[in-house]
């Protein structure tokens, strides 16, 4: 009888350490939700539990979650109180869903982060998010970098940059980029202002302008030089006439694009100004591009005048740039969007929108511009995706905040100046406190843009967010079959109340892509030509196409002829990237670069299809190796269904109708041709 009345006081004790146990835990776990103690530099911040797994093996650390009493022999396993624990063990309360307690949070790998670090901070903050600002031993949900995508070595979960974007989009490749798209479609990419490569084309820059001169004698153009890989405004300067030019050993060590310059900028106050837009890339292939609905407006601090040769080195008037404004002593620093030397674009949105200004043609102009810059830029991202991120090897996905400088004109014609792969995303500016002496404070203007467009790109690249779906699914099916009514309307209101983003406002990012992807899809002839290229260079990791690569790529689409010998495509090849070897992007290796390629593509398209515009020419020939690519593929795949299974090719014995190879192979264009068809779309305003 003792015996007994012993193993029920054991069991008693048993069951109320593992309550207690139980308690401490969620005690712990609500203090990790609530808020994290002070950790000394360098140490690892703990992480919050898994549910479905002990803590020790998510942290590395010794301890592990709380064990059951041992069962002892002969006795059966009591089931869980009704609304005692979840079936992750965890305590719950009558009627609540344990989907809160047993999520796991979306980690984030802070520590390359940068100056965009304070803004990046506010924004886990905000999403409730794990940052580790140290580092982590194991891998992280995504990794946040402030400059390249080679910043750390990575081979899992999201990373914020692009391999291959910081050199896209310096000033000399971002011209090159743009002026291949000018050549097909001169109409639509006339946003971005002529541009001469020095030194390379210094010589055609003086003889055009001398050539222009000669036919208007009274056209006085302006011109601004920016060094290829300056920024903030380094090195910038304008000139009247080519002989300006620095020539004095500075070109040949720091190249530099010449563009014209636009003198008749729309003003406010006085002032001329520029917009900061941010962009988001997420998504290379398929392409997703979003817009962050409000940007920044930066403001020169010296009343525009239309240049002259006395005023062209008064930077305060013709450049907009922060880094150099901010040093003049008419800069404003204001806490209000809508005034000082940095406002919100939305703020001057509203400033035209009252003078009686078509805001949504101005949005629809911008949105435009960024799509076709975005497609400019797609075709060498991919080269350069493919050979840090081979297929079939294991890597990390990518995604990019870029900033888009852009300047309206009188008319409102938006221009793109430049894109910039790594925007300032800091929050505080320096305020001179006494001669020499700077003091950060706070940015108000920054902050309200910055913490939106970081947050909200988070909240669009959330990894966990299609698993807490279903997750949340899950749970409720079993609640609202096993509960009576009232615990389950208890259960849902609870549920709407704690979901993860219900107190954040609504995200500011837009997407245009692939929203308006039929209006400039018919534009993506270079991007096509991309994937040509790529599909020939044979070994992975390689960004240039071989002699043999060039020589199978003309083979299998059949291009050669009796006017085109395997003899003139190897001098064809040579003399291309001869040409180019110089100016690649990727100096490992000798080859064809995919500007060579995308040269010698168009030199093919013009010899095979005559008396055709250069877009329908390119279209046409891109039509013509696809399909010789379809049939190929095609007919391996048949060849490995007959060599498993013995089956014969599928054969119809129904009359054909003619294909589009056979209008491509005797030099004209289909009919329908996937590529005229597309440009005879009409163009829609963009809402």
């Amino acid at each position: 009888m003792q015996r007994g009345s012993s193993e029920r006081e054991l069991a008693a004790r048993w069951e109320a350490a593992a309550a207690e146990a139980q308690a401490a835990e969620q005690v712990r776990v609500d203090a990790g939700a609530a808020g994290e103690p002070e950790r000394k530099a360098g140490q690892e911040p703990p992480e919050d539990p898994v549910p479905e797994q002990p803590r020790a093996a998510d942290d590395g650390d010794a301890r592990g979650l709380p064990r059951p009493p041992p069962a002892r022999p002969g006795s059966e396993p009591k089931a869980a109180p009704a609304h005692g624990l979840c079936r992750h063990g965890k305590p719950r309360s009558k009627g609540r869903s344990c989907r809160r307690s047993c999520q796991r949070p979306v980690t984030v790998d802070s520590s390359k982060a940068r100056t965009s670090l304070d803004a990046l901070k506010i924004s886990i903050r905000q999403l409730k998010w794990k940052e580790f600002p140290f580092g982590r031993r194991l891998p992280c949900d995504i990794y946040w970098h402030g400059v390249s995508f080679h910043d750390n070595d990575i081979f899992s979960g999201q990373v914020n940059k692009f391999p291959g974007m910081t050199e896209m989009v310096r000033k000399i490749t971002l011209s090159r980029a743009v002026r291949i798209m000018q050549n097909l479609f001169p109409e639509e990419y006339n946003f971005y202002p002529r541009s001469w490569i020095l030194p390379d084309e210094f010589q055609l820059f003086v003889a055009q302008v001398r050539m222009v001169k000669d036919g208007d004698p009274s056209w006085k153009p302006t011109f601004i030089v920016k060094p290829d890989g300056g920024c903030q405004g380094d090195g910038i300067y304008l000139i009247k006439d080519p002989s300006d030019i620095r020539l004095a050993g500075t070109l040949q060590s720091r190249p530099a694009v010449v563009q014209e310059y636009i003198c008749k900028p729309l003003l406010i106050d006085k002032l001329k100004f520029d917009i900061r837009l941010y962009v988001l890339l997420k998504s290379l292939d398929p392409l997703e591009i979003y817009i962050a609905k409000d940007g920044l407006s930066r403001f020169c601090t010296e009343p525009y005048q239309e240049p002259t040769p006395k005023n062209l080195h008064h930077i305060f008037m013709h450049l907009t740039n922060y880094s150099l404004n901010i040093h003049s002593g008419n800069f404003v620093h204001s806490d209000s969007t809508s005034t000082g030397s940095k406002r919100t674009f939305s703020s001057i949105l509203c400033r035209l929108s009252s003078k009686g200004v078509d805001i949504k043609k101005v949005w629809s102009d911008i949105i435009s511009l960024v799509i076709k810059t975005v497609i400019a830029l797609t075709p060498e991202l991919k080269v350069f995706y493919q050979s840090d991120i081979p297929a079939g090897r294991p890597g990390p996905t990518c995604f990019q905040i870029l900033g888009f400088d852009i300047l309206l004109m009188k008319n409102l014609k938006p221009i793109l100046l430049e894109v910039n792969a790594n925007p300032s995303m800091r929050i505080e500016h320096e305020q001179e406190l006494s001669p020499g002496v700077f003091e950060n404070v706070p940015s108000l203007v920054d902050e309200e843009v910055k913490v939106a467009v970081i947050r909200d790109t988070l909240r669009l690249m959330d990894p966990l967010k299609k698993k807490r779906e279903k997750q949340s699914q899950q749970l409720e099916k079993p609640l609202a079959t096993k509960e009576d009514p009232s615990d389950s309307e208890l259960a849902s209101a609870s549920d709407g109340n704690t979901t993860p983003e219900a107190h954040l406002p609504s995200i500011c990012l837009k997407q245009v892509f692939p929203k308006y992807a039929k209006q400039f899809n018919y534009l993506r002839l270079v991007d096509r030509m991309a994937n040509l290229f790529i599909r020939f260079l044979g070994i992975k990791g390689t960004m240039k196409l071989g002699p043999t690569g060039f020589r199978t790529f003309i083979r299998t689409c059949k291009l050669s002829s009796s006017s085109l010998s395997m003899a003139a495509v190897d001098i064809l090849y040579m003399d291309i990237t001869r040409r180019w070897s110089a100016t690649a992007l990727d100096q490992r290796g000798s080859g064809m670069c995919l500007q060579a390629f995308v040269e010698a593509f168009f030199y093919l398209a013009q010899r095979k299809f005559k008396m055709l515009p250069l877009h329908e020419q390119v279209a046409s020939l891109i039509d013509l190796c696809e399909y010789h690519l379809s049939l190929l593929d095609e007919k391996r795949l048949v060849c490995g269904r007959s060599g498993t299974s013995g089956a014969r090719p599928p054969y119809s014995g129904t009359p054909q109708e003619p294909t589009p190879a056979a209008h491509l192979a005797e030099g004209n264009p289909p009919p329908c041709a996937d590529g005229a068809q597309k440009l005879s779309h009409s163009r829609h305003a963009l809402s």
